[in-house]
């Protein structure tokens, strides 16, 4: 018993000499891809009950997927029943706590790289730890446990200085995902259209922010004068295999209310106006359209149909805002229009 502490211990020194050196060269990082960035580098969380380790019960080691660090045993893996993978341990040293910028919750990172991972939880008492590491699938990925000992040093070697080796699929295999497309929407205040275009089917991840102005890397305070030109806007990534543009855009059209004119219900200014942003000339042809069908049905459109400029994230309390503060859309109400 003795020898099995003791080894335990002598891997956490490992682990945690390990960090040390890696921070003390030059960081080599695994290249993401933009949906793996929205949450690592960005912040962002993935879709609940959607993560590919959320039911993995595999005996093995949970690494960063940027760095390759190792992050979480399987064996301090259990069901949160929250949507994400839940631990109440961490390999020693491994983990960074930060104050979450909501002002309330406490972030978790990766203590080698910064890489986002998820938050962390105590008092629920849901195992005798009473620690919950709620973590983003996509933040992680796994090593069998026939690799993980005594391969770590190694793999997570790997894994930094070779970008293309790692468990995800590669180019040309089969199971690769469908390559992702962008999608600009502008409809009133876009914590509403955030919260709604979330919960399509297919939809990786939603950013809000700014687009169709003058001023680069606008503030919120600045577009809220309304001197800027921007818009309030969301970019949304989704899967084409999974749902379509016009399924966006028809969504896009039945949480707001198109008639409007720079403002959507209580919100008033240019900031507010209703426009669809397009990246290339099908999305363009499929707003016309559906704009159309809407003004044969009696609707006296005024949405705008521009192409796509640059996107500006807005500050990161804007992100998910309904879904940080379990609220719903106060002026954006889904009415059936098609």
């Amino acid at each position: 018993m003795k020898l099995k502490y003791a080894g335990i211990a002598i891997l956490g020194l490992t682990l945690a000499a390990l960090a040390i050196e890696q921070r003390d060269k030059k960081m080599i990082y695994r290249q993401l891809t933009p949906e793996e960035k929205y949450v690592i580098v960005d912040k962002g969380t993935e879709m609940p009950f959607t993560g590919k380790y959320l039911n993995n019960n595999e005996p093995g080691t949970y690494v960063c997927k940027r760095c390759g660090a190792p992050l979480y045993r399987s064996s301090d893996k259990f069901d949160g029943h929250c949507g994400w993978p839940s631990f109440d341990d961490e390999i020693p040293g491994a983990i960074k706590r930060v104050p979450d910028a909501d002002g309330m919750r406490v972030e978790i990172e990766c203590a080698n790289c910064g890489a986002h991972l998820g938050h962390v939880f105590t008092g629920e008492e849901l195992t005798k730890k009473d620690v919950r590491h709620c973590v983003n699938s996509i933040s992680l990925l796994f090593v069998p446990a026939a690799k993980s000992d005594p391969n770590l040093p190694r793999r997570r070697q790997d894994l930094a200085q070779d970008p293309n080796k790692s468990d995800e699929p590669k180019p040309g295999d089969p199971n690769k995902p469908a390559p992702t497309q962008k999608a600009y929407f502008a409809g009133g205040c876009f914590w509403g259209v955030d919260y709604w275009l979330r919960t399509l089917p297919g939809v990786i991840s939603v950013t809000a922010g700014f687009m169709g102005g003058t001023t680069k890397n606008p503030t919120y305070e600045q577009v809220c004068t309304g001197k800027t030109g921007h818009a309030e806007t969301v970019e949304v990534v989704f899967d084409p295999a999974k749902t379509t543009y016009e399924d966006l855009a028809k969504l896009f059209f039945e949480i707001h209310d198109p008639t409007q004119r720079n403002r959507q219900g209580p919100d008033v200014g240019y900031q507010y106006r209703s426009a669809i942003f397009y990246v290339d000339p099908n999305q363009k042809q499929i707003a016309q359209r559906l704009i159309e069908q809407l003004r044969k049905k009696g609707l006296n459109v005024v949405t705008s149909v521009e192409q796509a400029e640059e996107f500006w994230p807005a500050e990161d309390y804007h992100q998910n805002y309904y879904g940080k503060n379990a609220g719903q859309p106060y002026c954006h109400i889904r009415v059936k229009r098609f």
